[in-house]
């Protein structure tokens, strides 16, 4: 994507733009001419085939973007060679996906824009207010990943399909722990739990092993210890030929 912006306008908004969509879809996704140009580059050469390349152009757009004039006082906006204008042009007739993005409360007056860039104003615009930045950064972001396939892959913000997966029957979301052999539910209902493997008595509740009853055995099958008086403990054994019934996931 390229950042376009007009240097006394947009300058502080475009870095704020660029260093967010940099942090979510990775700096070399994103050009702006002052962090992606290398010292002696040829300027115009670079900036061409810069947009050329992106799918997605974001102009800019602030307050003084149509009120910035040229040396000889005419309007930047209206000058051939006024690079921000130049960028704009080139992006749609490279077939680029062009986003006003407005800030400072500004409108974008057709009205005020010259022919070469009349389409400007058709086009669906996202607005970044300083007061709202973190909801409107997102949505632009968002905006992005859904619009080139190609960036939602590097989106870090997309979402993991482990956390919509449902639980096992019988188990709690909110209470399932990765074992190395198998998946427990633990802090809850015992009779849910399933342990592989284990390598000794599994105290569940409260109190001393030294203190209370000790179980022996051969090392395959699983032992509790509930808590409460170590006098009324309950002692589950498991088999001895195998592991517990269970899916591993």
């Amino acid at each position: 994507m390229f950042v376009n912006y007009r240097t006394g306008d947009g300058d502080a908004v475009a870095a704020l733009l660029e260093h967010e969509l940099s942090d979510r879809f990775g700096s070399d996704q994103v050009f702006r001419a002052s962090k992606s140009l290398a010292a002696g580059s040829n300027f115009p050469k670079e900036l061409i085939i810069a947009v050329r390349r992106s799918h997605v152009l974001l102009a800019v757009i602030g307050r003084q973007w149509f009120d910035l004039r040229t040396r000889e006082g005419r309007p930047a906006v209206e000058d051939p060679s006024d690079w921000t204008r130049r960028e704009i042009i080139e992006a749609f007739e490279s077939g680029a996906v062009v986003i006003p993005v407005l800030t400072d409360s500004v409108r974008l007056d057709r009205s005020r824009l010259p022919a070469e860039l009349a389409e400007l104003a058709d086009c669906q615009y996202r607005r970044l207010d300083m007061r709202n930045s973190r909801a409107d950064l997102a949505r632009i972001g968002d905006d992005l990943a859904e619009l080139v396939p190609a960036l939602a892959k590097l989106d870090s913000r997309r979402e993991d399909p482990e956390a919509h997966r449902e639980p096992e029957p019988g188990q709690d979301r909110a209470n399932q722990v990765r074992m190395r052999d198998g998946v427990g539910a633990v802090g809850g209902d015992l009779s849910g739990t399933v342990i592989n493997s284990p390598r000794g008595p599994i105290h569940t509740g409260s109190g001393s092993l030294n203190s209370g009853p000790q179980f022996s055995g051969d090392g395959m099958g699983i032992q509790y210890i509930t808590g409460g008086d170590f006098r009324k403990s309950q002692q589950q054994l498991g088999g001895t030929g195998g592991r517990e019934s269970g899916r591993d996931r």
